[in-house]
């Protein structure tokens, strides 16, 4: 396989995945936990004491994700991921919660974005990290507050968010010593 057929077979492979995240994040919400409530969403433990709504889980790895789609696919997909990002996520959220979702989508993508782009080429794994980082404070902070006019839970959004960032990064490290490794280009 050439490195340009495998760049684009990776970065779809990555867009559907990020795309799969955000359905993937309402219904765990609902459905995957350790604790459900009858009138609100499916909780996991993410620290010692602490627990957020499980669709964070999924949230996390939407950052990373779009990360590898812009690096596979270039600016204009990885723009175009998080457009489509806010539509799905606005199409899948419950009818209550589809401003907060899809605003804080937006929000939080574009922030990931922001950061993401000038550290890229010099710094992949740590461009990754603090975009994500950057990415999942916004995103917590305006999902709570449009949904809730709370910042309450805004620990455990975070901390959730942020395990699945960290699980992901010796992806991303093992990506970006392979890519130099077979002289791939980057878009």
């Amino acid at each position: 396989m050439t490195n340009e057929r495998r760049r684009i077979l990776e970065g779809a492979v990555f867009l559907v995945l990020f795309c799969l995240t955000i359905p993937a994040a309402n219904w765990m919400i609902g459905n995957v936990g350790t604790v459900c409530t009858r009138s609100g969403p499916c909780l996991v433990p993410v620290a010692p004491g602490l627990m957020a709504p499980s669709g964070v889980l999924m949230v996390g790895l939407a950052l990373v994700l779009r990360d590898l789609v812009q690096r596979r696919l270039g600016v204009e997909f990885g723009v175009a991921a998080i457009i489509a990002g806010a539509v799905i996520s606005a199409g899948v959220a419950p009818g209550a919660l589809v401003i907060a979702s899809a605003a804080a989508f937006l929000l939080s993508e574009f922030a990931d974005f922001a950061v993401y782009t000038p550290l890229a080429r010099r710094r992949l794994v740590l461009a990754v990290l603090a975009s994500s980082v950057v990415g999942l404070v916004v995103d917590s902070i305006v999902f709570l507050w449009l949904a809730f006019g709370s910042l309450d839970f805004l620990a455990g959004q975070v901390v959730g968010k942020f395990w699945m960032v960290l699980l992901a990064l010796p992806l991303v490290a093992y990506l970006r010593r392979r890519d130099e490794r077979l002289g791939l280009t980057i878009a």
